[in-house]
């Protein structure tokens, strides 16, 4: 990557000013107050007598009245007690009761890291999860094949290895740090999930085998872990249990050049690592090769198909992971790319197949971010480009046409439950029928909440939905509301 760029100026409508350009991912500034802070108001409790209660007479004499002075010192005494306890438990932070969200945000990204060290497989070392040892060493080694595949997650409960929800995951983790690692390293953090994606990086990259001769043809790993729960023999979906307690043979999965999606998919995962890793040269370099190298295999393939398609390949992946197109991943891979090496050919792939990969887009899938539909996010990310960096002709037309997509993507979340379902509490229901409504609304937030931190470093003020306007704070209310359902 050459250091030595063009200086360029630009202008977007609505920013009212000039506007920097360049060839250069360039992460931005963000408002971290992401959360409100809590208040609580003091509980009030009312008392009401009983409607049969009864009236008697009593005659009280004090026969001592030494007794009588203790009983008023202690009485007294306990009164004081009393009110001092209540006076120092008002002047106390108040604890938060379980059915409010936490507003301490470095905690729960710690946690929420912490899944990810605890679905590791391989050799652990140090594991900030004490429980886990360890698993899966021999991965890899199946009947005829004798491939190193030690490494990578394990799938939810089960301990099956998913290539192609792996990929997708790192792509994800490595935006984030892309564009907020000054708020990771705020919270101490930044070098936790650096090896979080250095440990999915390290296992990506094990998971292509290039061809070295005509003989010998490209190979690609695309699951390790028997995910047939019809087999009766003992396997990782109908025996769940620790890892590290794994007896029985692991099949491994293997597919060639024709799994266009899962060659995509990975190109993208480690290209956008490769903008994570700036600090170790070699490997951002690394892995800037194996991307390139997998990215012109899935776009000069001569059959390009799902790896779903491919029983071989993909076909116990299909009850979990069934990919339904492959031009998305091949625009995904492609646009991150750019952003790694500044080569406008992989722009120019991205900015030419775009509206073929909407066609091929699912219905049921339009504004909808996750491991099977890349569009929205790749709209975000052509906004990005667009606004930031402005690479002018011949990529006007598609670039504001996704930052058309983008806007249109932002009404629709904001205008629920008119065009997406909500649960009672605000929830987005992106797929209704799905069991994925978490990740979902996760990633419209995350979508929502850094098209306005875009539009906030230009200086736009928000959007419109035809006649109606929309606000940053709106898109930012609305990203909040996702993580704060109670």
């Amino acid at each position: 990557m050459d250091d030595n760029t063009d200086l360029f100026i630009h202008t977007v409508h609505g920013a009212g000013r000039l506007l920097p350009s360049g060839n250069r991912w360039n992460s931005i500034e963000l408002d971290y107050n992401l959360l409100p802070t809590s208040s609580h108001n003091d509980d009030h409790f009312t008392t009401t007598s009983s409607l049969y209660s009864k009236s008697f007479t009593f005659n009280l004499t004090i026969t001592d009245k030494s007794h009588f002075k203790r009983f008023l010192y202690i009485f007294i005494a306990l009164l004081l007690t009393i009110i001092f306890l209540v006076l120092l438990l008002s002047f106390l932070p108040h604890k938060h009761h379980d059915s409010l969200p936490s507003t301490n945000l470095p905690f729960t990204l710690k946690q929420a890291l912490l899944f990810f060290d605890a679905q590791k497989s391989g050799q652990i070392n140090n594991s900030l999860v004490k429980f886990r040892g360890d698993s899966g060493l021999q991965d890899g080694h199946y009947r005829q094949i004798n491939a190193s595949l030690v490494g990578g997650f394990y799938d939810s409960g089960n301990n099956v290895k998913f290539s192609f929800p792996t990929a997708y995951t790192i792509t994800l983790l490595s935006w984030t740090v892309i564009e907020y690692h000054e708020k990771y390293e705020a919270m101490n953090e930044l070098e936790h999930v650096k090896d979080i994606i250095k440990w999915g990086t390290d296992y990506l990259l094990k998971l292509f085998v290039p061809s070295n001769s005509t003989a010998t043809p490209n190979l690609i790993y695309s699951q390790v872990g028997s995910a047939n729960i019809s087999s009766s023999s003992e396997n990782d979906m109908s025996c769940w249990q620790r890892p590290e307690d794994m007896k029985y043979a692991r099949p491994v999965s293997v597919c060639g050049a024709s799994a266009t999606d899962l060659a995509g998919e990975i190109a993208a995962a480690l290209a956008a690592a490769s903008l994570v890793f700036t600090d170790r040269k070699s490997y951002s370099l690394k892995l800037i090769q194996a991307s390139e190298s997998l990215f012109n295999l899935a776009k000069n393939s001569g059959k390009k198909q799902t790896y779903t398609m491919d029983v071989a390949c993909g076909g116990e992946a299909s009850n979990y992971y069934n990919s339904s197109g492959y031009l998305d991943e091949l625009v995904w891979g492609a646009t991150w790319l750019f952003f790694a090496t500044g080569d406008r050919s992989y722009l120019g792939y991205a900015t030419d197949s775009f509206d073929s990969a909407l066609i091929e887009e699912l219905v049921p899938d339009h504004g909808v971010f996750y491991w099977n539909n890349k569009l929205a996010a790749i709209a975000v990310l052509m906004t990005r480009l667009r606004y930031l960096l402005d690479p002018g002709f011949p990529y006007t037309t598609v670039l504001t046409k996704c930052s058309e997509l983008t806007n249109n993507l932002m009404c629709s979340y904001l205008s629920a439950p008119e065009k997406f379902s909500m649960t009672p509490a605000g929830l987005i229901l992106l797929k209704p029928n799905s069991s994925t409504s978490l990740e979902l609304a996760s990633t419209a937030a995350f979508l929502t909440k850094i098209y306005s931190d875009y539009l906030d470093s230009i200086k736009i003020e928000g959007g419109a939905c035809g006649d109606d306007l929309y606000s940053l704070d709106d898109l930012q209310n609305f990203a909040e509301s996702q993580y704060l359902i109670r």
